[in-house]
C-alpha cells in the first residue's frame, strides 16, 4: 500500500518492499525489516524509520485513545466515539467493525489494529478531516507484532484480561504480560480496578471500577430496561444511563465516561446528558427477535460468554453456540461448562471451522460439558439455530454466540455467506 504525503522529499511511503522506487521511501518496521535489503535492490527513495512518520501524519494533531483487553473493546470504543460526536466533537475510531470518520463508514471490516502504516494513514486521514480524537481497539497480536509503533496515545484503556488467543501466545501468562506491557508508560491511563490481573505503571494512572475503590466508581446501579448508574468521582455523583443491558456493559459505559471526562473539557453531568443515546454495536447483545426473544452475540471466549450468560441468569435460556477452528483448543471444554452452567438447552454446531473437521471441534467443547441430556449435535449453524428456534416454547431466550455480525462462515480456506441474524429472520419468516 503506497501513501501518498504532501510536502516531503519523496512522493510516496510504503512499508512493502516490493512497492518501492525512486519515488517511493521504505517506511522500517519491526515487521518488515527483514525486507530491507531488498527494498534497496529496488531502488527506494530513502529508508524512513516509522517513529520518525509522526509529524507526517498528523499524530500531533489529534489525541489517540488505545483500548486493550479480552473482551469490551469494541463496545467501549464504539461508546465512546458516540459520546464525544454527540458532544459535538470530530472523532474517528478503528477496530473490528471497520474505520469511522465523524459517524460515517470510510472502509469496512478489518483486523482489529491494523498494519502501522495502514494505522497512520487512519490517523493521517482523520487529522486532514479535522477529528480532534481518534479512537482504536488494540489487539494483543498487535502488541507483540509492534503494529503500534511509534503512535504517542493520549489515553490507554483496559477493559479486562480473561483468556483468548491462546493459540498464538506461550500460555495464559504470556497473553497477561502481553496486555499489561501496553501499560508500562509514564502515559495517561484508565484500568479497570475490578480486574485482578492487571500490572501497570502506577504514574498517570486512573482507575474505573464497581467492586473496588476506584477514581470513577459505580456505587449503585439497576439493569430494568437497560442500565442505569450512579457514578462517584471522587466528590462528584451522577447518574448516566443507556438502553444496553448486561453487568459487563455497566463497565463499558463505565470506561467510555471516564474517558471522555479525562481528555474532555466536559463535566460528568454533560456526558451523562448523552449516554442514553447509545444504541449499541452490531452483533453485540443484538436483539434480532423480540417474540420469540432471540439475541445474538460476538461472545467466543469463556469470560465472555459467561458475561454475557450472566446478564441473563434469571431467564430460560437456549444457547446456540460453536468455537474457532485452528485456534485455541484449550477453551473450547470451558466454553461448554459454561453453557451447561446457565443453560437449560445447549445446541452445539460449526463457527468458523476453517481447516479443523467441525466434529472433532465440537467432540472437544463437549468434553467440558457433564449434563449430556442437554445437549443437541448439528455441525449445519442453520439447522442448529432452527432447532432451537423450533424448540422454544413460552418466555425462553434463544442466545446465538461466536458470530455477532459477521457475514460469512469460514470453511476450509474458502468464506460462505452467513449472518447468524438474517438466518433467524429467514427461519422465522418460513416458521
Amino acid at each position: 500500500m503506497k501513501i501518498q504525503l504532501p510536502d516531503t522529499p519523496y512522493k510516496y511511503v510504503s512499508e512493502n518492499s516490493q512497492e518501492c522506487d525512486f519515488e517511493t521511501a521504505f517506511v522500517l518496521t519491526t515487521q518488515n525489516k527483514k525486507y530491507l535489503d531488498n527494498a534497496k535492490e529496488n531502488k527506494a527513495h530513502s529508508i524512513l524509520n516509522i517513529e520518525d512518520l509522526a509529524s507526517d501524519f498528523g499524530l500531533n494533531r489529534i489525541k489517540i485513545i488505545g483500548i486493550t483487553g479480552t473482551n469490551g473493546k469494541t463496545t467501549t470504543a464504539a461508546a465512546i466515539y458516540s459520546i464525544l460526536l454527540d458532544l459535538d466533537h470530530k472523532v474517528a475510531m478503528q477496530g473490528t467493525r471497520g474505520f469511522y470518520m465523524n459517524d460515517e463508514v470510510i472502509e469496512g471490516k478489518t483486523l482489529t489494529t491494523p498494519s502501522v502504516l495502514n494505522t497512520y494513514k487512519h490517523i493521517y486521514q482523520a487529522a486532514a478531516s479535522g477529528c480532534e480524537y481518534f479512537i482504536m481497539e488494540v489487539s494483543s497480536h498487535a502488541i507483540v507484532q509492534k503494529r503500534i509503533e511509534g503512535i504517542p496515545f493520549a489515553l490507554k484503556i483496559l477493559t479486562n484480561i480473561t483468556q483468548d488467543h491462546l493459540d498464538y501466545h506461550n500460555g495464559l501468562q504470556e497473553y497477561i504480560d502481553v496486555k499489561n506491557s501496553f501499560f508500562d508508560d509514564d502515559g495517561l491511563k484508565l484500568i479497570n480496578k475490578d480486574e485482578t490481573r492487571s500490572i501497570f505503571n502506577f504514574k498517570n494512572a486512573h482507575s474505573y471500577g464497581i467492586e473496588n475503590p476506584a477514581t470513577y466508581r459505580i456505587i449503585a446501579y439497576t439493569m430494568n430496561e437497560g442500565i442505569t448508574a450512579v457514578m462517584q468521582n471522587f466528590q462528584e455523583i451522577e447518574t448516566f444511563g443507556t438502553a444496553l443491558y448486561g453487568f459487563f456493559n455497566l463497565y463499558n459505559m463505565t470506561a467510555a465516561v471516564a474517558a471522555v471526562h479525562m481528555l474532555t473539557e466536559h463535566t460528568i453531568p454533560e456526558i451523562a446528558e448523552v449516554t442514553e443515546n447509545f444504541a449499541g454495536v452490531s452483533g453485540r447483545m443484538e436483539k434480532v427477535s423480540e417474540n420469540p426473544l432471540i439475541i445474538v452475540d460476538f461472545a467466543h471466549t469463556p469470560d465472555g460468554m459467561q458475561q454475557i450468560l450472566n446478564s441473563l441468569r434469571e431467564k430460560s435460556l437456549l444457547v446456540v453456540f460453536g468455537a474457532g477452528g485452528d485456534r485455541d483448543k484449550s477453551k473450547r471444554p470451558i466454553m461448554g461448562r459454561v453453557a451447561s452452567s446457565f443453560a437449560k438447552r445447549i445446541y452445539i454446531t460449526s463457527d468458523n471451522p476453517r481447516s479443523e473437521d467441525p466434529d472433532a471441534i465440537i467432540n472437544d467443547i463437549i468434553e467440558g460439558i457433564q449434563e449430556k441430556h442437554k445437549i443437541y449435535v448439528n455441525a449445519n449453524r442453520r439447522e442448529a439455530i432452527a432447532q432451537a428456534i423450533n424448540d422454544q416454547v413460552g418466555d425462553e431466550v434463544i442466545l446465538i454466540l461466536g458470530k455477532g455480525d459477521e457475514t460469512s462462515q469460514i470453511i476450509y480456506d474458502k468464506k460462505f455467506p452467513f449472518d447468524d441474524r438474517e438466518v433467524v429472520r429467514e427461519l422465522l419468516a418460513e416458521k
